[in-house]
């Protein structure tokens, strides 16, 4: 309330930092985003070549590092180029899901101050309009105006402090799973790239062309 009408957005802006600071937390964790073991388990089913829609659907839907795994199972029998295309552009779309929420979140940082400097102009206003009605001679209106100035100034600094570090922070996070998602892909490429192929079926071998027979020596 000392701080007037200028805390209101401020307040705001602290209420969804801390809901996007919190959720970000919760989302990001590693068990969460990259299971321990889960790239030498989809190796070793890439390899067993016991993989089927189901296996592959729950593999996406277990979480970020799974999707990507799954994506390149999908397309396990193409070439590797087709292989690493399908991995860079789901990659992609994974890298966008964990940097969710902060871009406002770097937003809240950056305007926090602007409206604690907001706050601050409106309570030196209110000041100098009081000490045109009444004077100087009453320090207490002034009191209040430059009190009012000082909170709103304050208050815009204690939500960008906290949310531009956390916002770095979250980043730096981000970009840390990025790398390691990278290595266990370009692990599972190399396995899929060195596995034989498979053996050619029963129907494929009968309908294979047979050998044209020698034609027979003429006799003399």
């Amino acid at each position: 309330m000392a701080g007037g009408w200028g805390m209101v957005p401020i307040l705001v802006c602290s209420a969804i930092a801390l809901a996007i600071i919190l959720e970000r937390f919760w989302s990001l964790r590693r068990s969460t985003v990259m299971p321990s073991g889960l790239g030498d388990e989809v190796r070793k089913w890439a390899q067993s070549r016991s993989l089927d829609a189901n296996h592959l659907r729950t593999l996406a839907e277990n979480s970020p590092l799974g999707e990507l795994l799954a994506a390149a199972l999908t397309v396990r029998n193409r070439s590797r180029e087709e292989i690493k295309e399908r991995l860079e552009d789901t990659g992609r779309h994974v890298a966008h899901r964990m940097e969710r929420f902060l871009n406002s979140l770097g937003t809240i940082a950056l305007i926090a101050p602007l409206l604690g400097l907001l706050g601050t102009v409106i309570g030196l206003i209110r000041m100098f309009l009081a000490v045109m009605v009444s004077g100087v001679g009453d320090p207490m209106k002034m009191a209040g105006g430059i009190g009012e100035a000082l909170i709103c100034t304050a208050s815009g600094l204690i939500v960008a402090i906290p949310a531009y570090i956390l916002h770095r922070y979250f980043r730096g996070r981000v970009t840390g799973y990025c790398m390691d998602m990278e290595r266990e892909a370009s692990a599972l490429l190399d396995s899929l790239s060195t596995q034989p192929p498979r053996p050619a079926s029963n129907a494929s071998r009968a309908a294979a062309p047979a050998t044209a027979p020698r034609p027979a020596r003429a006799t003399r």
